[in-house]
């Protein structure tokens, strides 16, 4: 049943009497949303005992507010919005309900007291409702039924300080009620001398001041979002404004759709084969098969509806095909309005994750059906590769032709019927094929078709690469020099890199070499390049990384040049011409490798390389890199500079920009990849800032304007009561290292080895998917989180369920960035609704349980904890919810 009528009852009086409202200035020390006010505050000062009841005020004031602010401008939203703002308004609504309950009952407690201070109490409660100077008329309507049931109570007690304050509150209600029916009526008299000069006195103030005011303090968004709405992008589309077709999905990608069911065996059937290969599906219902619209619009659902919510349930894309499977393209006027929106409203019966798309039968359309469907907010799904399993008896042939034109189209839509036993046969037979040429599942995610997550037997093996068979990495670290000043940092810097590598980036632990201190002798060294990496065992589809972090000299040769060293273990200060390793030796090793690419990181500072400048890249990057060779080098200073020891969690300054670098933020353009120019871009700016070092950037002589390529894996963290943050010292050198940046310029200067500069260019980026930018979204606020920096993050948080409403991850960590900043029921709405998306997400059950056990809601805690251990009995958390358990 709804409940508008009772809010709108609650709401009407106040707009129609402040809808006249005159002109009038701001209240002066205006409070953000929570903040104590000023008077609240002087009020509190003074009696100890008023503050609990202050801050129940202030709490009921925030709800009044709110719902002003979603519903002030109602006119002017949309139907969607509209019926959003009316939700959520009426949860305030009957919130603040509650809260007036608990008010009532602090009052009852103060009044059964004997303490003569109770009248005193109550009388500080009046003088923050009567004189706080940044509380509008408006406000005070806020606290009226408060103050009725207060009178009320007050008027119980016969004593002389009792009928005193009982008269005050009695004039207070007038005041509110002539506030109420002349909110623009100016008062100039002022009340009695005596009593009544507490008593509100009245002030002049246009209801669009009053809005305004509250919008400079509260926003919109932030009151959903807090109320668990985020409001998604309006729909996208890809193939054209309102079809998809499939032809511009990603390469290798296909979705697999079914029409005409649901069917009473064969749907069970279909989705059994899809959970055993882990894929998702879209399904495509005839509505007079889950039920019947009568003529009067009531929908009564049948028996197989069922089997729709269980669809749904799965998490399965449960679409419109049409009321009973007519040739919509002759079809106009009601007739056409009843099959499109019948179905609806009976998708909508069975579920509330119904999708908002339509097939139309046969494929059969005309403008006024595209029409329709835009003002439904529904979307045409089309196909590009058709099974024929509704005309094709031989489950065989289906399959052949399937993989025909698959392999003719390269990705789309794939056209079935669950209606049908030769369907359920040759499904398998299609999949076993598809997975094994590499094609990935899309699903829809709310806005479009994206793959959200690998199968579960997928990639298990696989080394994240962008076009490379083989990735390899030499990794060098140096501080127990014998001869050479010792270092602090190091050894812990390479091993940082090499970590990096092998877990971000997935390259095989077999194919990185880690020399530290005394391993790192020359000859060890070179022996790595020479005996592991060359004579063929590289081969021209690989990448080699080579990071070294150590002491590097500079010496002058006869001619003036300067010729750069690193310098290894055993390497002699007297002696290092020769017993080091000289940059001309590094650049005939990476001459020498048959890796595509090959990306040198020098943590150390010398000069004497001749680099060369790299050009520009073309907007067809990936395709234009993977033909040409890449030998580029960044190092962190030059000749005359100390690398700086100092930066935080045991690394010098420049490998922790590196490692902060790495983890994304060198993804200048926001493709999901970081190339060695973004790497330097990213690095060298932000070390010079922060440090005396001007780090160094160019390509070895021999490079054909390659780049060496990372690719940024997506995050699947959830983040929980384990997720680390950084210390002080990181969060603030990456504060520095952040406000060196200085923009999203196209184009940086980096410094070369030559003491001149280099002009480095980003590539541009290409477009990217909603699910893509969403994932970016959540990875920043990942980042954004680690750093403590939680507005920032929430932020990020809910840009990515904009883009991707059913985004699991973003859910629960947008709602424990709400748990860390201690507003445990925002927390716990959010947390629900990871649990909604996806329902044996255990961690979300953690989550919940800690928000509810510091919100107070003990059985509801206890009922999370207990579903996280039937989920992760043994689970990292384990002794932490038999912990809570215990307490509760």
């Amino acid at each position: 049943m709804s409940r508008l009528p009772a809010m709108r009852g609650f709401l009407l009086p106040i707009a129609l009497s402040v809808l006249l409202g005159g002109c009038g200035g701001k209240p002066a020390d205006a409070q953000l949303p929570g903040a104590t006010a000023p008077g609240q505050a002087r009020v509190a000062a003074d009696d100890g005992a008023a503050a609990p009841l202050l801050a129940a005020l202030q709490k009921q004031l925030d709800s009044h507010r709110r719902i002003i602010v979603l519903l002030a401008d109602e006119d002017a939203q949309g139907d969607r919005d509209r019926a959003t703002s009316t939700r959520i308004g009426q949860q305030l609504f009957h919130d603040g309900l509650e809260q007036r309950d608990a008010i009532a009952a602090q009052f009852d407690a103060l009044l059964r007291t004997s303490s003569p201070q109770r009248f005193a109490t109550l009388g500080a409660v009046l003088d923050y409702i009567e004189s706080a100077p940044d509380l509008f008329d408006a406000d005070r309507l806020a606290f009226r039924e408060v103050l009725r049931d207060l009178h009320e109570r007050v008027g119980a007690d016969s004593s002389l300080p009792a009928v005193k304050l009982h008269q005050r509150i009695g004039e207070d209600l007038e005041a509110l009620d002539e506030i109420e029916r002349n909110y623009n009526q100016e008062i100039t008299r002022i009340f009695s001398r005596f009593e009544r000069t507490r008593a509100i006195a009245l002030k002049r103030e246009k209801w669009e001041d009053y809005v305004a005011h509250l919008r400079a303090q509260y926003d919109r968004e932030a009151i959903l979002r807090d109320h668990g709405v985020i409001e998604p992008y309006p729909m996208s589309m890809k193939d054209s404004e309102r079809e998809i077709f499939g032809r511009d999905l990603p390469a290798k990608t296909v979705v697999l759709t079914f029409d005409d069911g649901p069917h009473k065996a064969y749907t069970d059937e279909i989705t059994a084969i899809l959970k055993r290969y882990d894929v998702p599906g879209v399904f495509f219902e005839v509505g007079r098969n889950i039920g019947t619209v009568g003529a009067d619009g009531k929908v009564a659902l049948g028996a197989m509806a069922g089997i729709s919510r269980q669809l749904m349930a799965d998490g399965y894309a449960v679409g419109n095909h049409s009321l009973t499977h007519a040739q919509l393209s002759r079809t106009s006027g009601d007739a056409l309005r009843e099959q499109v929106l019948g179905t609806d409203a009976l998708l909508r019966r069975v579920g509330d994750k119904r999708a908002p798309l339509f097939r139309f039968p046969y494929g059969a359309r005309n403008a006024e059906g595209l029409q329709l469907l835009g003002e439904a907010g529904l979307k045409s799904i089309m196909w590009n590769i058709d099974s024929m399993d509704w005309a094709d008896p031989v489950p065989e042939s289906i399959v052949q032709r399937v993989l025909d034109q698959v392999q003719k189209e390269q990705r789309g839509i794939i056209l079935f019927h669950d209606i049908h036993d030769r369907a359920v046969k040759a499904l398998p037979q299609i999949l076993d094929r598809l997975i094994a040429d590499g094609y990935q599942f899309a699903g829809w995610n709310g806005r479009d078709f994206s793959v959200s997550r690998a199968r579960r037997d997928a990639g298990k093996d696989a080394t994240v690469t962008t076009g490379y068979e083989k990735s390899w990495a030499i990794v060098i670290g140096i501080d127990d020099y014998a001869k050479w000043p010792k270092l602090e940092y190091a050894s812990r810097d390479a091993q940082a890199v090499a970590d990096t590598l092998t877990g971000q980036f997935g390259f095989p632990s077999s194919q990185v070499i880690v020399l530290k201190n005394r391993e790192a002798t020359r000859n060890n060294i070179l022996a790595a390049f020479h005996d592991r990496l060359s004579d063929g065992r590289t081969q021209k589809n690989d990448r080699v990384f080579v990071f070294f972090a150590g002491h590097g000299a500079t010496r002058q040769l006869a001619s003036g040049r300067d010729l750069g060293y690193i310098i290894p273990v055993d390497s002699d200060p007297k002696e290092f011409a020769t017993d080091a390793i000289a940059m001309t030796d590094v650049q005939n090793i990476a001459e020498s490798l048959q890796a595509k690419h090959v990306l040198f990181v020098m943590d150390a500072c010398y000069s004497g390389l001749g680099l060369t400048r790299g050009g520009a890249s073309s907007s067809s990057f990936l395709r234009e890199n993977a033909r040409r060779t890449a030998r580029q080098m960044l190092t962190a200073g030059g000749a005359d500079q100390q690398v700086a020891d100092s930066g935080p969690n045991g690394h010098s300054v420049f490998t922790w920009v590196l490692l902060q670098a790495l983890s994304g933020k060198g993804d200048l353009n926001g493709d999901g990849l970081i190339t060695g120019t973004e790497l330097a871009a990213y690095v060298a700016p932000a070390v010079s800032a922060v440090s005396r070092q001007t780090p160094a950037f160019g390509s070895l002589p021999g490079s054909q304007g390659g780049e060496f390529v990372f690719q940024v894996p997506d995050s699947q963290e959830f983040l929980n009561a384990d997720t680390t943050q950084l210390s002080a010292d990181a969060i603030a050198l990456n504060g520095r290292v952040d406000a060196a940046q200085g923009g999203n310029e196209a184009a940086v200067k980096v410094a070369n080895l030559q003491g001149g500069s280099n002009t480095l260019v980003v590539p541009a980026a290409v477009p990217t998917s909603d699910r893509q930018r969403a994932q970016q979204a959540n990875d920043r606020g990942l980042q954004l989180y680690r750093e403590k920096r939680y507005d920032e993050a929430v932020a990020q948080f809910t840009e990515a369920l904009k883009l991707r409403p059913d985004f699991a991850q973003a859910a629960n960590n947008l709602g424990f960035v709400y748990y860390r900043q201690q507003r445990y029921m925002e927390a716990a709405r959010w947390l629900e609704n990871t649990l909604k998306i996806d329902p044996s997400r255990a961690v979300a059950y953690l989550n919940l349980g800690d928000a509810y056990f510091h919100a107070g809601e003990k059985a509801r805690a206890k009922q999370a904890y207990a579903t996280y251990l039937e989920l992760q009995p043994q689970g990292s958390g384990a002794a932490q919810a038999r912990a809570q358990l215990q307490k509760l």
